[in-house]
């Protein structure tokens, strides 16, 4: 009895996490590319160009990702509040949705800490793209392979939460874009809390690594810093110059 109970409420408790991983998908969906239209709407208007010889790139790039989360987290507390009165002028509409097993306050909690880290780690990666592109067509076409990324990370994690402790689910756990969905299914399936520490860590990492890629992507395509450009500075600065001509000796 005991058994079949646990089951029964392990059934019940997929619905919240594959609700937990769709709500998750499309806020990361909407909201992450913001980054990378600010930043080619910078690179255009040379303001990115200012605030690199002022500042390392890396720190431009990581204020740039919190900056735009923050931005982020307004948005979607704007939206919460809404749904929040309309939840509770409807009545009680959660009711079918049943609680997670790590209890809703922190299951929330956690939702919060994976979207960030969802939406940092696709803000890299857009950064990066960004670095890469130079013009509005070079960033739709670029950006392309990371929107159909995303689709192939959603259905990683969806097929990863109906077979846990699985390969599949521990590489997907792995693989830091599809980790804060699988992780986040997780929470509503499982009372452990010590793995959401060490995703959480983990996934922290990734972002700094991506950032650091994104920065020096930028700086050798955009900055023009690489030794190949020093070197078509150095000749168009001598191909500037007069030249002089030798008079024939009579």
């Amino acid at each position: 009895v005991v058994q079949q109970t646990t089951a029964a409420a392990r059934s019940d408790r997929i619905r919240t996490a594959q609700a937990g991983q769709l709500l998750l998908f499309l806020l990361t969906m909407l909201l992450a590319g913001m980054v990378l239209s600010n930043l080619v709407e910078e690179k255009a208007n040379k303001i990115i160009e200012v605030l690199a010889a002022a500042i390392p790139m890396d720190a431009v790039f990581m204020g740039k990702l919190f900056a735009m989360l923050g931005v982020s987290f307004v948005g979607i507390a704007v939206w919460g509040t809404a749904a929040g009165l309309f939840t509770l002028a409807s009545g009680d509409a959660l009711t079918s949705v049943p609680a997670p097993a790590v209890g809703w306050p922190l299951f929330i909690a956690l939702g919060i800490a994976y979207f960030a880290m969802a939406y940092l780690l696709l803000g890299a990666l857009f950064l990066s793209i960004g670095a890469l592109a130079t013009t509005v067509r070079e960033v739709q076409t670029l950006s392309m392979p990371v929107t159909m990324l995303q689709l192939v990370v959603f259905f990683l994690a969806s097929y990863a939460l109906t077979a846990p402790g699985s390969p599949v689910e521990v590489g997907a756990m792995l693989f830091p874009l599809s980790s804060p969905f699988v992780m986040l299914s997780r929470a509503a399936l499982f009372e452990t809390l010590w793995p959401h520490a060490l995703a959480l860590a983990w996934q922290a990492l990734c972002v700094v690594i991506f950032v650091r890629v994104g920065a020096t992507l930028f700086k050798r395509r955009v900055m023009k810093s690489g030794p190949a450009v020093k070197r078509e500075r150095r000749w168009l600065k001598g191909f500037g110059k007069p030249r002089t001509v030798d008079s024939p000796v009579s």
